[in-house]
C-alpha cells in the first residue's frame, strides 16, 4: 500500500455567490499519478491551487501527514509546503538560463552542489546542451521539461501539474507525456495532474478522479472508471456514450437494440443504459432491423451512426477494415463489458 502524502476532505471554496469547490475529496499517494479530469469551470484547477496553497479554502481540510495545510482557520503559505509546481505557462524566469531556473528552487545547498543537481536533472530531461539557454530560445516542449526539472529539483514528495501539456502541438504533446511520465515515476513523488483531455488523463493516471460542479463524482483506476461509470455525467467525461432511458424489469433494461443487465437494486426503477460506441457489434444483415446512416473515417477507426427501428440514433465505432458502409442494413449486438445500467 502506497503512503498517502496528502488528502483533501470536504473542501469548499466560493467566489461571491458561486461555489467553486463543493465538498471535494481527494487523496494523493507516493509513487502514483492522480489525474483530475473535468470540463472548464469544474473546479479542478481551484482544487490544485488550494492544495498548493495559492488559494485559501472556506471549509474542509487539506492535510499532509499530521500537518494541517489548509482549513477555515489555518493556511500554510505555498513556499512552506514543499510542493513542486508545473503550470500551463511554465512560469520560467525569463532573465535566468535553463540551468539557473532549475537551480532556483535549491536552497540550503552549496553553490557547486546546486549546479551539479540542476545539470543532472537537465541531462535526464535531454536538455544538458541547453543549460545556458534562456527561455525565449527554447521550444515549448523544452520549456516544459525545464519547468518539470525545476519542480523535481528539491525532491518534493508531491508534484502538481496544471494543464501542463495544453500549449503543445499534438505530436509534441504525445512525446512529452511519455517523457514526463517516465521522469515523474523515477522521482517516486506523488503527482497530481489537472486536465480537460480524457486521453491524457487515461494515459497518465494510476488513479483517475472525475470532477464536475466542484465535486469529485467518481474515482479509481482509469480502466475501472471507464468501464463502470456511476452516472451519465461520469461516462461523458471519458468520451462518447450512447444513452437509453427505461424501466428495469426482470433484472434487465430493454433497448431497441437489445437488453442490458442491471443491478438488482434498480429493479422496477427508471434507469439509463450507457453503451460505449465500441460496445456496439454490427453485422451485415440483408433485412436487418437497423441501418447505417453515416460513416466517417477517423484514423484507424470508422465512426458510424446507426438508426434503430424506432428512429433512435446510436453511435458505433469499429476498426476501419471491418467498418460497414453507409446505407447497409445491420444487426446490432451489445458487448456487456462496454454497457452499464445506472440510476437516473
Amino acid at each position: 500500500m502506497s503512503e498517502t502524502v496528502l488528502y483533501a476532505r470536504d473542501v469548499e471554496k466560493a467566489w461571491k455567490d458561486h461555489r467553486v469547490l463543493d465538498k471535494a475529496n481527494l487523496s494523493l499517494k507516493l509513487g502514483r499519478v492522480t489525474a483530475i479530469l473535468g470540463p472548464s469551470g469544474a473546479g479542478k484547477s481551484t482544487l490544485l491551487r488550494a492544495i498548493a496553497g495559492l488559494e485559501k479554502i472556506d471549509r474542509g481540510l487539506i492535510q499532509a501527514g499530521d500537518q494541517t495545510l489548509s482549513s477555515a482557520m489555518v493556511h500554510v503559505p505555498p513556499e512552506e509546503r514543499g510542493i513542486g509546481l508545473v503550470f500551463q505557462d511554465y512560469a520560467l524566469f525569463p532573465h535566468l538560463t535553463a540551468l539557473q531556473n532549475v537551480m532556483f528552487g535549491l536552497r540550503g545547498m552549496k553553490s557547486q552542489r546546486r549546479q551539479e543537481r540542476a545539470q543532472a536533472l537537465l541531462e535526464t530531461a535531454r536538455l544538458g546542451h541547453k543549460a545556458k539557454s534562456y527561455p525565449h530560445a527554447l521550444s515549448g516542449g523544452e520549456q516544459q521539461r525545464v519547468a518539470l526539472a525545476r519542480a523535481l529539483a528539491p525532491n518534493p514528495k508531491l508534484v502538481l501539474m496544471d494543464e501542463a501539456f495544453s500549449g503543445l502541438d499534438a505530436r509534441l504533446r504525445d512525446d512529452m507525456r511519455e517523457t514526463t511520465l517516465n521522469a515523474l515515476k523515477d522521482s517516486g513523488a506523488a503527482v497530481l495532474i489537472v486536465t480537460h483531455d480524457a486521453e491524457e488523463a487515461m494515459f497518465m493516471a494510476d488513479d483517475l478522479a472525475l470532477m464536475t460542479n466542484g465535486r469529485i463524482i467518481q474515482s479509481g483506476p482509469p480502466d475501472e472508471v471507464y468501464l463502470n461509470p456511476v452516472s451519465p455525467a461520469a461516462a461523458r467525461l471519458l468520451g462518447e456514450v450512447n444513452e437509453w432511458t427505461g424501466v428495469v424489469s426482470g433484472g434487465r433494461l430493454a433497448t431497441p437494440i437489445g437488453e442490458i443487465a442491471a443491478h438488482e437494486s434498480l429493479e422496477g426503477r427508471h434507469a439509463v443504459a450507457l453503451v460505449r460506441p465500441e460496445g456496439l457489434q454490427l453485422s451485415r444483415a440483408e433485412n436487418g432491423p437497423c441501418r447505417v446512416i453515416r460513416r466517417r473515417a477517423s484514423g484507424a477507426e470508422a465512426l458510424m451512426l446507426v438508426e434503430d427501428p424506432e428512429g433512435g440514433k446510436w453511435r458505433a465505432r469499429a476498426p476501419l477494415a471491418h467498418a460497414l458502409a453507409k446505407g447497409e442494413t445491420v444487426k446490432v449486438g451489445i458487448d456487456p463489458a462496454l454497457a452499464r445500467v445506472v440510476s437516473l
